[in-house]
């Protein structure tokens, strides 16, 4: 029988073990082949704050899929088709930017998870069902083992209902994201501030309460300290920062 690619992100974090991440800014999809190649367990493809359209995501999933890297598609917040089609191009998970409550985690775990926890809608005829060669069922018990839904702690509102957000069923993942984060308090950039180190120690906390996984960004510099605090995938940099780095290295060495 056919089955769904397993997710190497879930491997590895319920293994034990911690998932690497970078974000991916440029459409073309060889930088998706240069990170897997990299070693990387996963992109991250932002649709919130870039222009990606649904081919150019389509492509990068595919080069994903050619080296077993998985991709997370950071989604816009809108119909649950803006959540759903990127599980039916065969990204593994998803990423939903500023969840706001415990309410919201439940919408959004119905949009995206089939029976019995939630009510995504059912086809199973793209990518992620092999084109209806999974049989119904055993594809919804696939989808539903396999592919991930990760929600963004990124504003101080939700902290109120942590508890109750990390214990919905169908959220997989808790991701905090320091940086509107720092906006929301009203400190914009200043990530010292204790405020954003209470919450960056409190999410993972009360994800591994409930079972889940938690998530953040960071650098190699600060790797071991997030896995010191329970996080089990760490998104590490992005490409647009890289090449910036590689441009201006080159640059300072032809113009000291």
């Amino acid at each position: 029988m056919i089955e769904m690619r397993k997710s190497r992100v879930l491997a590895k974090m319920r293994a034990g073990e911690t998932a690497l991440s970078v974000a991916l800014k440029i459409s073309d999809p060889i930088a998706a082949e240069l990170a897997a190649l990299a070693g990387f367990d996963c992109i991250w493809i932002d649709v919130e704050h870039t222009p990606n359209n649904p081919r150019e995501i389509q492509n990068h999933i595919r080069a994903a899929k050619m080296h077993d890297m998985d991709t997370i598609v950071r989604v816009r917040r809108g119909s649950y088709s803006d959540l759903v089609y990127p599980l039916e191009m065969d990204a593994a998970g998803i990423m939903v930017p500023h969840l706001m409550s415990a309410e919201d985690a439940r919408a959004v775990a119905r949009s995206t998870k089939f029976h019995p926890v939630g009510r995504r809608p059912l086809d199973g005829g793209y990518s992620d069902g092999a084109f209806c060669l999974i049989p119904i069922e055993e594809y919804m018990r696939q989808a539903n083992d396999q592919r991930f839904v990760i929600v963004q702690i990124e504003d101080p509102e939700p902290l109120a209902e942590l508890e109750e957000i990390a214990a919905t069923p169908g959220i997989d993942m808790l991701l905090f994201g320091p940086g509107d984060f720092s906006q929301g308090i009203g400190v914009p950039g200043k990530f010292d501030d204790p405020r954003i180190a209470d919450a960056r120690r409190r999410i993972p906390e009360a994800a591994h309460r409930h079972g889940k996984f938690a998530g953040t960004v960071g650098s190699p510099g600060t790797l071991r300290e997030l896995v010191g605090m329970g996080y089990d995938f760490v998104n590490l940099g992005a490409d647009v920062i890289g090449l910036h780095q590689f441009f201006s290295g080159l640059m300072k060495q032809a113009r000291p």
